[in-house]
């Protein structure tokens, strides 16, 4: 073999490796890529999956929150009728009250006679609405000898009578100290408790709107 040969045969050995080298060399640069690629593809996935998770959730919250407040307003609406009825129904039972003329006049002295117990004032008026204040006037000898020791006692004159369903109005003559046992005084107290009742009748867990939805 003369040199020209061996030289040819290292060249060829030399190349060979050369390509061996450069074969590895790009597998493991394919493989780098392709892990690479497919990382970017999984972050890539990942991102619009939360994006697409976090518009669906935004898109649910929104539709509950229309739909609490859809519901919230249809309660309030149905509160306001039911107080409105319950209102209709005590004034009815009110007037058939006062049709019981004895039962309704002893009813109004002891309003009278409870605020003048009550009130820190020696002098005294009384108000109510026409019809009232005519019944009180025959009877107001009864009223002034059942008034506790020291107290004096004065009708408001009719022309100054309440527009109120029935009750009296009971203030001190100074105008400073009042107790309102009106029909409407009284009822405007007992509003709160009426709508509570009607809220614990509509909603016994509570008047939390959330619960219906999210438990």
């Amino acid at each position: 073999m003369n040199q020209v040969d061996e030289l040819e045969r290292a060249i060829l050995a030399r190349a060979e490796r050369l390509a061996s080298e450069y074969r590895d060399r790009a597998g493991r640069s394919r493989d780098s890529i392709l892990r690479e690629a497919a990382e970017r593809l999984r972050l890539r996935e990942e991102r619009e999956e939360s994006i697409a998770r976090a518009l669906g959730e935004r898109t649910f919250h929104q539709r509950v929150q229309a739909s609490e407040i859809k519901l919230q307003t249809h309660l309030d609406r149905m509160r306001w009728n039911l107080v409105q009825g319950v209102e209709r129904n005590l004034a009815e039972r009110m007037r058939t009250f006062m049709r019981d003329e004895e039962a309704y006049g002893a009813w109004l002295l002891q309003l009278i006679l409870g605020a003048a117990r009550v009130m820190e004032s020696d002098a005294l008026l009384v108000n109510a609405n026409i019809q009232d204040q005519h019944a009180l006037y025959t009877s107001w000898d009864l009223i002034s000898n059942h008034l506790p020791e020291g107290k004096e006692i004065g009708l408001v004159p009719k022309e100054q009578a309440l527009d109120t369903l029935g009750g009296v109005l009971v203030t001190s003559a100074d105008g400073r100290i009042r107790v309102d046992h009106t029909f409407e005084g009284r009822l405007e107290r007992l509003r709160p408790r009426i709508q509570q009742t009607i809220l614990e009748r509509l909603l016994p867990g509570g008047f939390d709107t959330g619960n219906l939805f999210t438990g």
